[in-house]
């Protein structure tokens, strides 16, 4: 058995999480139950390299029935880059992980107000379990035309 890594919001673990490396594909259908996922704004808490927590108001896929979340990775790292000035184009990958969600309440009032980390912890959600996402390739040719 693997280590249990350790929790580090203070609430309940809630939901699936799974970044899409895919920049071309868009995940429609959840991957596990099939159903149709829709947009959802989600206050992602993600903790950066330089030890620092950030929180990411990001519109995400989700599947209600499974509590999935499908985050779009190119989208997650353009912001990182453009509001805390990482760089993208050294070819050096920036480190960071997305570990769970914010209470939205406690969000949009840090947006007016920051709150210290060590009080914003206590409104964090960790993620109960991580995905992957694989593509689908699918390819369209007319009928008749398809190939075996």
């Amino acid at each position: 058995m693997g280590k249990k890594k350790p929790q580090i919001g203070r609430l309940t673990p809630r939901y699936a999480f799974a970044i899409n490396p895919y920049p071309e594909e868009r995940v429609s259908r959840c991957p596990r139950c099939k159903g149709l996922t829709y947009m959802r704004k989600f206050p992602l808490v993600i903790h950066l390299q330089e030890a620092e927590f950030v929180v990411l108001g990001k519109t995400c896929r989700y599947c209600a029935k499974c509590e999935f979340i499908i985050a779009h990775q190119l989208e997650i790292e353009a912001e990182l880059a453009s509001r805390y000035r990482l760089s993208t184009n050294s070819g050096k990958r920036t480190d960071y992980t997305v570990f769970g969600t914010m209470s939205i309440p406690v969000w949009k009032k840090s947006l007016h107000n920051p709150i210290p980390m060590q009080e914003a912890l206590r409104h964090v959600s960790d993620f109960k379990e991580y995905r992957t996402i694989s593509a689908q390739h699918t390819t369209w040719a007319p009928a008749g035309k398809r190939s075996q």
